[in-house]
């Protein structure tokens, strides 16, 4: 039979159909995986899909998962549309000099990064104010709002004072947006003794961390349009809640972000571009 003995040609058979059989098990669990989390790349994928593989003794590596999801169109490219602006620096409220510039967290609770992003509605925009931990990666505190007011940005703020009691010495670090400099942001980090530091410029890398927390929401998990405010609330509350307790992030060791919130101690970073198709580029996103 074409070269092979007839022993060997039915154990190649065998081979090619448990083949078959273990590729198929693992797009269905991509795609299960996918359901809730749309844009999650394909090398948290596999970290996410280890207990899955070992259950049904599928052996596979990086490089043939990737070509295996690109075969299928499965792999994940950055999208990018047209934003609002959502920070106003030119104001005469004071503005606070950065802090975190060479500071590294070594536990949960050193460091918080604040930004404000934008959800498209079908007849306009929400604003979704953040609070991560620098950390773990956790969002500590979330609000979504139908304007720019500096109340959406206290009452995510709010959150992260109630879900998280400091235990020491806390940076605050955001820009020099009007939201950070108003009176009622500003009192609530005094009368808790948090340090606060902003943006010297208006150069994203200086806040670079919630940026990246702001595009993993928006590339991975949340839709590029909601019918209306209240469907984009909803949405928000699920994407937080798979983004703190079910995504692995490249910068925590793999971990999700509530397993790294109980470490302490430097954690291992994973990040790098590590991947490229003929059709374009798959962008780690922490």
């Amino acid at each position: 039979m074409f070269g092979y003995s007839r022993q060997a040609y039915y154990q190649h058979l065998k081979a090619r159909q448990r083949q078959a059989l273990q590729e198929d098990l693992l797009v269905q669990e991509v795609l299960r995986i996918r359901r809730t989390q749309k844009r999650l790349g394909a090398r948290k994928l596999l970290v996410m899909m280890s207990p899955f593989m070992a259950a049904h003794d599928i052996e596979i590596g990086r490089d043939a998962f990737f070509e295996l999801l690109r075969g299928l169109d499965l792999l994940v490219r950055r999208r990018r549309r047209s934003r609002p602006q959502t920070t106003f620096s030119g104001h005469w409220l004071h503005k606070y000099e950065n802090l975190a510039v060479g500071f590294v967290p070594k536990a949960a609770g050193q460091l918080w990064v604040s930004d404000i992003t934008y959800i498209h509605l079908e007849e306009g925009f929400a604003y979704l104010s953040l609070v991560t931990d620098a950390y773990s990666r956790k969002i500590v505190g979330f609000y979504l709002s139908q304007d720019l007011a500096a109340e959406g940005c206290i009452r995510a703020l709010e959150m992260a004072l109630a879900s998280c009691p400091m235990q020491g010495y806390l940076i605050h670090h955001s820009d020099r947006g009007i939201q950070y400099c108003s009176q009622g942001y500003v009192r609530l980090l005094q009368e808790r003794r948090i340090a606060i530091s902003m943006t010297q410029s208006g150069d994203p890398l200086e806040n670079a961390l919630a940026e990246r927390v702001n595009g993993v929401l928006k590339q991975e998990l949340l839709e590029t349009l909601y019918a209306g405010f209240p469907a984009a609330q909803l949405a928000v509350a699920t994407a937080v809640s798979v983004y703190n307790h079910q995504r692995p992030h490249s910068s925590v060791d793999m971990l999700t972000p509530v397993e790294a919130h109980g470490r302490t101690g430097e954690l291992k970073r994973h990040w790098k571009n590590y991947y490229a198709t003929k059709k374009g580029k798959e962008v780690p996103l922490q």
